[in-house]
């Protein structure tokens, strides 16, 4: 799967998912213009791929500014090329039981993981209009459309990102523009292991936790994130040409197919 010379914007580019997916993208001969708060991580994973042969261009920055989304996507598309490939990676954990959450921790929750989407993708999409061609992946969560106990901003905010994407892709496809989505489960990533207690945590992700009403993973593992970044390489190459406002699920099963 050759995607060579294509330009790719990466949110979230500085870790987990994101990084794995700049990696995948550099693989297959793409340019990355890698995003994210995080400076000093952010140069480093451009060093890194650049010392795999990748071409990597780090671009700090935060998705919840709209006007520093538009300063940044300016910028990039002046200075690197115009952007093929949008991917909405950034994303934020914040743990709670509904009745308890701060404002605070909704209203972060809610800046990064949906009003981040918005404003990423409105200021790419706009200029993909005018060339007829692009494609956008937002990496959701499993959390969309299954409930989970403490996480109610996190799958209500991914709900939402979930259904903008979709609609956004709905409106874009007379353009030639596509807009898809993968909803990850559990994968071994910070934001995971950040909600562990202990040892014992990891097998409880694999084998569920039936006070949280929470099922295991039938294909008995965790997720990569090598095999999330792999799903969302496919939604962005010309072999899923004819896909669009899809979300692609990858969660050894956990959410039971839904």
């Amino acid at each position: 799967m050759t995607m060579d010379d294509r330009i790719a914007l990466v949110t979230g580019a500085a870790g987990g998912i994101g990084e794995s997916v700049v990696r995948s993208l550099t693989a297959r001969g793409v340019r990355v213009v890698a995003v994210d708060r995080d400076a000093e991580r952010l140069a480093r994973v451009a060093k890194e791929a650049a010392g795999d042969g990748g071409r990597v261009e780090a671009f700090p920055g935060d998705v919840t500014s709209s006007s520093d989304v538009e300063a940044l996507v300016d910028e990039v598309e002046r200075t690197v090329g115009p952007l093929d490939y949008l991917v909405n990676a950034a994303g934020v954990l914040r743990l709670g039981e509904a009745r308890t959450l701060t404002d605070e921790e909704w209203s972060t929750t809610f800046a990064v993981n949906t009003t981040g989407v918005f404003f990423m993708s409105r200021a790419v999409v706009n200029r993909m209009v005018g060339r007829r061609r692009g494609a956008v992946v937002t990496v959701a969560s499993n959390a969309a459309g299954t409930a989970r106990t403490e996480m109610s901003a996190y799958a209500a905010s991914k709900a939402a990102a979930t259904m903008f994407t979709k609609c956004l892709g709905l409106e874009v496809a007379k353009y030639g523009i596509r807009a898809n989505l993968v909803a990850p489960g559990s994968t071994d990533t910070p934001m995971l292991t950040s909600m562990w207690q202990d040892d014992s945590s990891a097998r409880a992700s694999i084998e569920g936790v039936p006070e949280a009403y929470r099922v295991g993973i039938p294909l008995g593992k965790l997720a990569r994130p090598e095999d999330v970044a792999e799903a969302v390489v496919f939604l962005l190459s010309d072999k899923a040409a004819h896909i669009t406002m899809h979300d692609l699920t990858v969660d050894g099963g956990a959410a039971l197919g839904v």
